[in-house]
């Protein structure tokens, strides 16, 4: 899964859409899941890509590409039973979304870090 999250992470951080220092890749896994039909053969990994307000539908349907196909290219060799891939690109609604303490900016900037 840690390999997984990497490759989300360098899709995004490759889009050049998404600054470095706002780049937040995790992944929870699901104690109790039903799908199709019931049968424990099958397996999904279900995305929610979260992004601030303000792009243009056309950044955010590149950006959805460019996750999905990079997430989507890793994960096939390795695909050993039924599987599902699903990506939901939402915006982040400010007013109730706080953010004031950030210090990775400043620490990447320090590293020589570009689009921070």
């Amino acid at each position: 899964m840690a390999a997984f999250c990497e490759v989300a992470r360098q899709a995004m951080a490759g889009s050049g859409t998404f600054p470095l220092a706002g780049i937040r890749v995790r992944a929870y896994c699901a104690d109790h899941v039903a799908i199709g039909d019931g049968g424990d053969d099958l397996a999904f990994a279900d995305l929610i890509l979260r992004m601030g307000k303000g792009r243009d539908e056309a950044t955010r349907l590149q950006v959805v590409e460019a996750v999905y196909a990079a997430l989507e290219n890793w994960v096939r060799p390795q695909i050993t039973m039924p599987f599902a891939l699903s990506l939901e690109l939402v915006e982040i609604n400010y007013p109730f979304a706080e953010k004031r303490l950030n210090t990775i900016r400043p620490a990447l900037l320090a590293r020589g870090a570009e689009n921070v």
